[in-house]
C-alpha cells in the first residue's frame, strides 16, 4: 500500500497534477462570472443551455477536422491558442467596443464560457490518456485529479480578490489571468510531449481520419456508444440531483444567508475530503475493487441518493448526498473513466472523448433538466421525482458492467 502511493508521486505524475493545476486555475477564475452571467439572464437560461449544447455539437466536426490532420502537440496549440484569442476578443469588445453593458455579449459570454470549461479540460485529458497509457502510469490519475483540485481552490481565490473589480473595469482582470494560466499549460503540455518523444512506446503522430469520427462512431461503435451513453445518464441523473437538492434546501430556509453558509460547509467538507482520496485512495481503490463495481456503483449510489431524498428528504440528507456523490465522482469515478479512455483506439482516444467530454455532458443536463419539467405534469409531490428516476439509475449500474467487461487495462 505504501509503495502504491510513492510510485504515484512520481516526476510525471507531478508534472501531469501541475499541468491540471493550470487548466483548471484558467477556468475557475472565469467560473465566478460565467455564474453572474447566469444571474442577470436566469430566465433565459434554458435557452442558453440549448444554445451552448448546439454550440458543442457545431465545434466538434471542427476540432476533429484540425485533430484529422494535426499531431498532438498541435493540437494543444491550436485549441489553447484559439480559445486565448476568443479571451482576448472579449477584452476588445468589452472595453474597447464599449459592449460591456450589453445584454447579449453576457449571454454569448456565458454561452462561451460553458464551451471553455469543457474543451479546456477535455484537450487536458487527451494529453493525459495518450501519455500515460500503461498500467504504471495510469495509477497516477488519482494524484493528477488533486492537481485540477488545488488549481480549481487555487482560481476561485484569484476570482474572489478581484470581484472588487468588476464593476469598473468588467471581465478585464479575469480574461487577462485566465489567458496567462492556459498560456502557462500550453507551453507546459507542448514540454511534456516534447520529452515524450524519447518514448517510443507513445505514438504522438498525426491522428488522420474524418471530421465526422466522433459523432459517427459514438452511433456506430458498440464500445464507444456504452461509454457515450453511461456519461449521457450520469450527467443526468447529477443534474435530477442537483434539482431535487436545491427544491430540499430552498423548502428548509429562507434566508439567504443561512443557504449560503450551508453550500460554504459542504465546499469546505468537499474540498479536503476529495483531495485525500485523490492524492492517497483514487489508485488503491481501482486496483483493490477493479473498474467492473467503480462503474456498477455508480447507479447503486444513485439509487439510495433517491431513495433518501424521496422518503427523507432533508437538510442532511442534501449534505450526505452531494458529499458522497461528488467525492465518488472526482475521487473514483472520473479517474476510472479516464482509465477506459486510455484504452481506445488513437482515433477515438483523440476525437471521440472530446466529443463525450463536450457534447454528450452537456446534453446529459439538458436531459436531467428536461426529467423534472416532465415530472412536474404528473401532478405528483416534488419528492417522489427521484424516486421515478430509480430506474435510470438501475440502467446505469448494468451499463457500468457491460463497459467492464470490454475494458482491457494491460499494457498498451
Amino acid at each position: 500500500m505504501i509503495n502504491s502511493i510513492k510510485n504515484s508521486f512520481s516526476r510525471d505524475a507531478l508534472l501531469g497534477s501541475f499541468l491540471f493545476f493550470l487548466v483548471l486555475s484558467s477556468w475557475y477564475i472565469l467560473r465566478p462570472v460565467r455564474n453572474e452571467m447566469a444571474v442577470a439572464n436566469v430566465d433565459e437560461l434554458p435557452y442558453l443551455l440549448a444554445a451552448g449544447a448546439i454550440a458543442m455539437l457545431l465545434v466538434n466536426p471542427f476540432y476533429s477536422w484540425i485533430a484529422s490532420r494535426s499531431n498532438l502537440k498541435k493540437i494543444v496549440i491550436f485549441s489553447y491558442s484559439f480559445l486565448i484569442l476568443n479571451l482576448i476578443f472579449f477584452l476588445f469588445a468589452w472595453r474597447m467596443l464599449g459592449l460591456g453593458d450589453s445584454i447579449w455579449l453576457g449571454r454569448i459570454f456565458y454561452v462561451w464560457c460553458n464551451i471553455y470549461s469543457f474543451f479546456v479540460v477535455s484537450i487536458f485529458w487527451v494529453v493525459i490518456i495518450n501519455l500515460y497509457r500503461d498500467s504504471k502510469k495510469r495509477s497516477f490519475y488519482g494524484v493528477i485529479m488533486a492537481g485540477g483540485s488545488l488549481g480549481a481552490l487555487f482560481g476561485s481565490e484569484i476570482s474572489k480578490r478581484f470581484s472588487d473589480s468588476f464593476n469598473e473595469f468588467g471581465i478585464e482582470l479575469f480574461g487577462l489571468s485566465a489567458s496567462f494560466f492556459l498560456f502557462l499549460a500550453m507551453m507546459l503540455a507542448v514540454y511534456m510531449l516534447t520529452i515524450s518523444r524519447k518514448d517510443t512506446s507513445i505514438d504522438l503522430n498525426n491522428v488522420g481520419g474524418g471530421s465526422f469520427d466522433a459523432i459517427k462512431n459514438s452511433i456506430q461503435n458498440n464500445e464507444i456508444r456504452n461509454i457515450s451513453t453511461y456519461v449521457w445518464i450520469w450527467t443526468a441523473l447529477m443534474t435530477i440531483q442537483w434539482i431535487t437538492a436545491i427544491n430540499i434546501v430552498e423548502d428548509w430556509s429562507q434566508d439567504s444567508e443561512q443557504r449560503l453558509r450551508f453550500f460554504a460547509t459542504i465546499e469546505q467538507v468537499i474540498s479536503p475530503l476529495t483531495l485525500i482520496v485523490q492524492l492517497f485512495l483514487t489508485n488503491i481503490i481501482i486496483k483493490r475493487f477493479g473498474i467492473k463495481n467503480i462503474m456498477l456503483s455508480y447507479g447503486l449510489i444513485f439509487c439510495l441518493a433517491y431513495m433518501l431524498y424521496g422518503l427523507a428528504p432533508s437538510i442532511v440528507s442534501v449534505g450526505v448526498v452531494t458529499v458522497l456523490l461528488r467525492v465518488f465522482e472526482y475521487g473514483v469515478n472520473k479517474p476510472t473513466r479516464e482509465t477506459i479512455f486510455s484504452t481506445f483506439q488513437k482515433n477515438d482516444r483523440y476525437k471521440s472523448t472530446v466529443f463525450i467530454d463536450t457534447f454528450v455532458s452537456r446534453f446529459g443536463d439538458l436531459s436531467g433538466s428536461g426529467f423534472i419539467a416532465l415530472s412536474k405534469l404528473t401532478g405528483l409531490a416534488a419528492n417522489a421525482f427521484p424516486l421515478m428516476a430509480i430506474p435510470i439509475a438501475g440502467y446505469l449500474s448494468f451499463l457500468g458492467i457491460k463497459i467492464s467487461k470490454n475494458v482491457k487495462t494491460r499494457d498498451l
